[in-house]
């Protein structure tokens, strides 16, 4: 009987493996490559910024890191249109945004955001935030707090990841990161092989594979190797070993005033995650107040392209729980 029912088990095993592999992915339906959107542009210091702007009501502003754009959100955002007024924009030199000749540090990215709000005349906002994203969404929010009703964000660049104290979380002194900030190799893999959107985002820190008409939609902007500038600043601007020591003050007061604030706050995180891990977002949980943290599903860092329905969704029930307390 043993040995009859260790056949089965077997059995049973082998088939469900086989139906895994042959099942259509659950998600699937949550995938598409269009941006449903109409473009919209705003001059900003002289330089156009690109931005979508839908619908009427309480306004979530979605804000992108590297090396993507408002086409990041375009799965997440049908599920929040129905709560108000959507707009995502995109960072100078991203998306559809002018690429002039800056140095696209995070102070010339937080003051072109800093300014669209401003002009735009936005307030009361909910700010949905990820990656470079979080940075400038989090630090406006504690510099404006009384224009900013809720928080939500995603694999942000803050407590308890960073600042690092060194490369090891990140590869150490021998992997990619390091490479990054190293002028000879990252310009040689951020501008001429663009490795940021070919390897990172297209294949490496996803759970499923993009179509090509999605990455062609990443890669359009990037194009031509003097457009991708932009894309290798940003891993120069994190705060590591105390460089920039300019990032470090930042994100350490983004970490001080998340601790102190008692604005609402959305985590969404996803399992093993690439920043912010199940044990950082228990440690948020922990240190954070007025937080409240949602589990998406499995993903790495651009969650978004992952499990679009779960956090579409999530933000969704959470603003109308916030509605109804």
């Amino acid at each position: 009987m043993n040995r009859f029912l260790l056949v089965i088990v077997a059995w049973l095993s082998t088939a469900m493996a086989h139906a895994q592999e042959s099942a259509p992915d659950p998600r699937a339906g949550a995938f598409s490559a269009d941006f449903p959107y109409a473009s919209k542009y705003v001059e900003i210091d002289g330089h156009r910024l690109h931005y979508i702007d839908q619908g009427e009501g309480q306004i979530f502003l979605f804000l992108h890191g590297n090396p993507t754009s408002s086409y990041l959100w375009r799965n997440v955002m049908r599920y929040v249109e129905s709560s108000g007024r959507i707009i995502a924009v995109d960072n100078i030199g991203f998306g559809r945004s002018a690429q002039p000749e800056l140095d696209y540090t995070y102070q010339t990215h937080y003051r072109f955001i800093e300014a669209f709000i401003r002009t735009l005349e936005l307030s009361d906002l909910i700010l949905v935030v990820h990656d470079w994203g979080s940075v400038i969404g989090l630090d406006y929010a504690r510099q404006h707090e009384s224009n900013v009703l809720g928080v939500v964000f995603m694999e942000a660049i803050i407590p308890p990841a960073f600042p690092m104290a060194d490369l090891t979380n990140l590869g150490g002194p021998e992997g990619l990161f390091a490479k990054f900030r190293t002028p000879d190799t990252g310009k040689e893999l951020l501008i001429d092989q663009n490795v940021f959107v070919e390897q990172l985002l297209a294949h490496g820190a996803l759970t499923r594979q993009l179509s090509e008409v999605e990455v062609d939609a990443y890669r359009e902007p990037f194009l031509d190797p003097a457009s991708r500038f932009p894309i290798y600043v940003w891993p120069n601007e994190l705060p590591i070993a105390g460089e920039p020591a300019r990032n470090v003050t930042v994100v350490n007061a983004i970490g001080a005033w998340l601790k102190t604030s008692k604005i609402p706050k959305l985590l969404q995180y996803a399992s093993p995650g690439a920043i912010i891990s199940p044990t950082a977002a228990q440690w948020m949980v922990a240190n954070y107040p007025n937080i409240e943290a949602q589990f998406v599903g499995y993903g790495a860092h651009y969650i978004q392209e992952d499990n679009p329905e779960a956090i579409g969704r999530g933000i969704a029930d959470w603003y109308r729980r916030l509605v109804d307390r």
